[in-house]
C-alpha cells in the first residue's frame, strides 16, 4: 500500500494551480472536466503518481469558498532550505503564517504558509 493522494476541495482552481505550480514548483499532471457532476479534478506534484504522492484539487462549479473545519492540519513539504524558500514564497506574494526558523522545543527548522484557500503548508528543511 501507499499513499496516492490528498484531496483539497478549492473555490478558484486556476488561481490554485498557478499557486502549487509557480509559486511552490509543482507540475499540473492532469486535469479532467466532469460536466454531469459539475466539477473538475486538477492534480499536482513533484513526481509522477505512478511513484509519487500528489493532490487532488477539487473545484465543485457551484462553490467559490470553503471552511478549513478544526480537524484539518496541513501539508508538510520537504525543501533543501526553508530560510530561501519562505522568502522566495514571500517574494512571489505568497502568504507567510511562520516565518522560518527553529520548531518550538526542537532544532528542525521550519516555516508555515498559506494556499489561497487558506490551507496551511508546513516548508521542512530536508536532513542532510
Amino acid at each position: 500500500m501507499r499513499i496516492l493522494h490528498t484531496m483539497l476541495r478549492v473555490g478558484n482552481l486556476d488561481r490554485s494551480i498557478r499557486f502549487y505550480t509557480e509559486v511552490l514548483g509543482m507540475k499540473l499532471l492532469r486535469r479532467k472536466d466532469y460536466p454531469e457532476g459539475k466539477f473538475t479534478l486538477a492534480f499536482v506534484g513533484y513526481g509522477d503518481e505512478s511513484d509519487s504522492s500528489v493532490i487532488e484539487l477539487t473545484h465543485n462549479w457551484d462553490t467559490d469558498a470553503y471552511d478549513i473545519g478544526s480537524g484539518y492540519g496541513h501539508i508538510a513539504l520537504e525543501v533543501d532550505d526553508v530560510y530561501r524558500a519562505t522568502d522566495e514564497i514571500k517574494q512571489q506574494g505568497g502568504k507567510i503564517l511562520r516565518e522560518a526558523g527553529p520548531m518550538n522545543a526542537g532544532t528542525t527548522i521550519i516555516s508555515f504558509v498559506e494556499d489561497p484557500d487558506g490551507y496551511p503548508i508546513e516548508l521542512i528543511g530536508a536532513k542532510h
